[in-house]
Parts: structure tokens; sequence; C-alpha cells
């Protein structure tokens, strides 16, 4: 299959905080949210598929990887990114567009229709969520109990929690761990994939992660969903076990047209368990939405 060209380049958004994006193919757009803590490879399938026949757009969230970290915290947050996305429309000299959201990348989606509507054609969430996702996960509150733990240990110990974190998310088990949590599915998900997950992780400052969770944590954004009036895909992994299908089906009832897919163990990740499944879904929906004609 023929190499597409990747271009690359960076903006400065709205507090002088610099963006770091990558555009490929050309055609009508298509832009990517990742989740958070993530990186741009948890796309890597779709961007190499869909380029082909489309404008690929993904970019780097504020304080992670190839983007600069905001001066003031308080513009590290869900609707800080969404703002982030929007401005690079505004760069690339895009009207509007398609966007495609995984996990904490459906916040952002939601945040961003918010804020400025009439640049969303279509939408697409894997395993995504528009509320706080760590609610009863697992059946119960402990991952809400260990964050805030975590937190108030870094607050009292940051440089000691910093390291400590580090050692803990560069250690091999960790990748088995994420697996079995629901993450990944470990008999499907190409290990590389899940080791690159776990090296950009602990490439993020500590404090910037927790900031950025926090504001996930408290994050609604299900009332917004029922003026969403554009179609939207929902793919939803059955052995997710960090945002069940009971997110997605939330989210499907609330959308006016939406279609739902449910995958037979998919993870966490479905579209790193079953891309070529993923990606065809994905092309259908756009086809049949007409996504392939051009503006005129």
């Amino acid at each position: 299959m023929k190499t597409i060209e990747k271009r690359t380049g960076t903006f400065t958004s709205f507090d002088n905080t610099e963006i770091y994006y990558e555009v490929r193919g050309q055609g009508r757009p298509l832009v990517f949210a990742y989740g958070i803590g993530c990186l741009i490879n948890h796309w890597h399938f779709q961007i190499e598929a869909l380029s082909h026949n489309y404008q690929t757009i993904v970019f780097d969230y504020r304080a992670h990887h190839k983007s600069g970290s905001p001066d003031d915290l308080n513009n590290l947050t869900t609707e800080a990114i969404a703002k982030d996305m929007l401005l690079l429309l505004d760069h690339l000299e895009i009207k509007s567009a398609a966007f495609l959201a995984h996990s904490f990348g459906g916040q952002v989606l939601v945040k961003g229709h918010q804020l400025d509507p009439k640049r969303f054609d279509l939408m697409i969430f894997v395993n995504g969520f528009a509320s706080n996702p760590i609610v009863d996960m697992y059946g119960s509150n402990f991952s809400e109990k260990l964050f805030h733990k975590i937190k108030n240990g870094f607050e009292a110990l940051p440089s000691t929690v910093s390291y400590l974190w580090k050692i803990v998310v560069d250690n091999p088990i960790a990748a088995r761990v994420s697996a079995l949590a629901g993450g990944f599915n470990f008999h499907l998900t190409k290990f590389n994939d899940i080791e690159i997950y776990l090296k950009g992780i602990s490439s993020i400052s500590l404090e910037a992660f927790l900031f950025l969770f926090e504001d996930m944590m408290n994050f609604d954004g299900r009332d917004h969903l029922d003026k969403i009036k554009i179609p939207v895909l929902i793919i939803g992994g059955e052995k997710d076990s960090i945002t069940p299908l009971s997110y997605q089906h939330e989210m499907e009832q609330k959308l006016e047209k939406s279609e739902f897919l449910a995958i037979p163990y998919g993870s966490h990740c479905t579209q790193l368990d079953f891309p070529d499944y993923v990606n065809l879904r994905i092309e259908k929906f756009l086809i049949e939405h007409e996504y392939l004609k051009l503006n005129v």
C-alpha cells in the first residue's frame, strides 16, 4: 500500500501554548482526539487506512508529548483542549470536519461541539464517554479513592511520588496489568502498542496528568448530548472494564441520530484490538453519510 506523506507543524493556541499536529492525505478532513495520557499511536491503524481517501488530522493535547504545557495549570482542562482542537481547524483553514474520539476524547468532542457546533459534520466515538468514567469503575469506588490517594501523596511529596510513578509505569509488568484491567485485549493488541502507550504516559508530568484527570472526573457533558443533531457512530467493547458499554448506551439514548456497535472481546482500546473491523465500520458510516463528497 502506498505510503502517505506526513506533514507536521505547531500553532500557538489561545494562551500561547504550542500545539503539535500531523496531517496526512487529501480530501474531507477527519480530526482525531485520543484518550487522556495517550498518544497519536493509539490511532495509527485508522490513520494508515483512512489517509488514502481523507485528510487525517491528529494533534497532541497540551502537556502531552510534542505539545507544550500551559504556564497556568488552570488552562489544562477539557475545555482548553477543545479550544485547541477548534483553533487547529482555524490554523489549517478548515471550516468543518468529521471528528473521531477515543475514551476521554469523547469529552473533548462534546465540549468542542458545545463551543462551536457548526464545525462538526459527523462524530465517531470509540469507547467514549461524556461524564466521569471512574464512578463505580470495576463495580466500586476504589479507582476514585486511589486517584485521591495518589493526588494527596503527590501534593505532600511531589518528587518522590513522581519518581515512584515512573518506576511503576516503566515496569514491564505494567503492560500485563493494564491488559488485565481491561485497557487492552492482550491476545489481540500488539504488545508494541501497549509498550508505546506506557512509555508515552510515563513521559507526561504527573502534576499535569493528575490535574487534567481531575478535570475529566468533574466534567459532565450529558446534558448537551440531546443538542447534537448530526449523525453519530458509537463503538464500544464488550470486554471494556474501564468504560463499560453502559456509558456508550447512555450516549446512544441521548443522541438523536446515533448508530451503535458493540464489538465482542473488544477492550478499552477496541481500535487497536480489531483495527480492520473498526476501520470498515468507520468507512461505512462515512460513506453512508456521503462524507467522501467534497464541499462545493
